[in-house]
């Protein structure tokens, strides 16, 4: 037994001493190969490809009431709910106008709700297998003039965003009741 432990001792710090070493600036670069869950390339065309197709959303016909928001989202918001074509594949979209701003009630956000659009969020079932750990959705947070927001990392908020982490879209909705991270049919 003793024995064992001591050839796994050598090899270990063997192994540490032909490991590679590189620098920070190496390290940096090797990180930003590797495939970030959420705003690369892919997501923010797919969000660019995904404003063009929701052009006129604010007229579908399954569009909710104003009602009282809650952060991150706005004081006050409108979901809109259809079926989008972006290269000929269909998708599911949930929009979400993020409303707020000095003088929002909901009477005034109501009357003139382009005054106090703060923001699109947006939740879209991709194709099987982009995300089946939570149920194919991507997500992207919209500026109120339709580009893609960036985060205070200045990464897109596009694509499986903050997957893995305590806080963000995907942590928040996966606590929707149903497991279909929807919050509208709690």
């Amino acid at each position: 037994m003793r024995f064992q432990v001591a050839v796994s001792v050598v090899f270990i710090a063997l192994a540490l001493l032909v490991l590679p070493v590189c620098s920070a600036e190496e390290a940096m670069e090797m990180d930003t190969e590797m495939e970030m869950p959420f705003g690369g390339d892919a997501d923010v065309e797919f969000a660019k490809s995904l404003w063009m197709a929701m052009d006129g959303y604010h007229d579908w016909h399954l569009t909710s009431a104003y009602y009282e928001g809650a952060s991150p989202h706005g004081m006050f918001l409108r979901m809109y709910y259809n079926i989008v074509r972006i290269n000929e594949m269909p998708y599911h979209v949930v929009v979400k106008d993020n409303l707020g701003g000095e003088g929002a009630t909901l009477e005034t956000v109501a009357g003139s709700p382009a005054d106090y659009l703060m923001a699109v969020t947006v939740m879209v079932q991709r194709e099987a297998g982009y995300d089946p750990d939570n149920n194919n959705w991507f997500w992207v947070k919209y500026g109120a003039d339709g580009t893609v927001d960036m985060n205070d990392m200045g990464m897109a908020m596009a694509g499986r965003v903050a997957k893995g982490m305590d806080m963000g879209c995907i942590a928040c909705h996966k606590k929707a009741a149903g497991a279909d991270f929807l919050f509208v049919n709690d």
